[in-house]
C-alpha cells in the first residue's frame, strides 16, 4: 500500500491542507495519508498544545486519512519514516512536502535517509524545485496558497479557509485571533 505522511504543525489545519490530501487521495498517487501533528518544531514558538491541534485533525478523517497519535514526540522526520516502515514494512511510504522544503531537505537530519523513502513535492509559489531523487514525484498542480499564521492571526478574515467544524472548534475553545 502506498501511504503519504504528512508531517507538519496543522495550527490549524486549513483547506490548504486538505486539499492537498484530497488530490492525493484521488489521484490515486497514495491510497492513504498519514497525517502527523508534530509535538513541537526547533524553529516554531508558542505552537498550540499536541492534544488541541489533534483534536481538530479528528474533524478531517475518514478511511484514507489517518491521524496519527503515536509518532507526534519524535524529533526528526527520518525517525517518523524509519518507525513507520519497522512497523509496517510492505508498506510504501511518500513523505508530503512542499516546494519551499524540498530546497532545504538536504539540511535536514539524516537527509541520505530520507531519500530512501518516496517524496511528493507540491509545487507552490512559482518555487523551481532543485530536489530530485529517485523516488520523488512532483505535483504540478496549484493550490490555493493560504498560511496558518494568517488563520491564526485573523480567523474571522480567514474562516472560509476553516473547515466548518473546525472554525466552530476555534471559535468555542477561544483560540487564535478573531477581528
Amino acid at each position: 500500500m502506498k501511504i503519504g505522511v504528512f508531517v507538519g504543525s496543522f495550527d490549524p489545519v486549513h483547506k490548504g491542507h486538505t486539499n492537498i490530501i484530497n488530490y492525493l487521495i484521488n489521484k490515486k498517487i497514495v491510497d492513504k495519508i498519514l497525517v502527523i501533528a508534530t509535538g513541537n518544531y526547533w524553529h516554531k514558538q508558542n505552537i498550540t498544545d499536541l492534544k488541541i491541534r489533534l483534536e481538530m485533525l479528528e474533524f478531517i478523517k475518514n478511511n484514507n486519512i489517518i491521524i496519527d497519535k503515536k509518532h507526534n514526540n519524535l524529533a526528526y522526520t527520518y525517525q517518523i519514516l524509519k518507525s513507520l516502515k519497522k512497523e509496517n514494512p510492505s508498506d510504501e511510504f511518500y513523505l508530503v512536502i512542499g516546494a519551499d522544503n524540498a530546497n532545504t531537505l538536504v539540511n535536514w537530519k539524516h537527509f541520505y535517509e530520507l531519500t530512501k523513502y518516496g517524496i511528493i513535492i507540491i509545487k507552490r509559489d512559482n518555487i523551481k524545485i532543485n530536489l530530485k531523487t529517485d523516488k520523488s514525484i512532483v505535483i504540478n498542480k496549484n493550490f490555493e496558497s493560504i498560511s496558518s499564521t494568517k488563520i491564526r492571526n485573523d480567523v474571522t478574515k480567514w474562516k472560509d479557509f476553516l473547515d466548518e467544524n473546525i472554525y466552530h472548534y476555534i471559535k468555542e475553545h477561544k483560540l487564535y485571533s478573531f477581528k
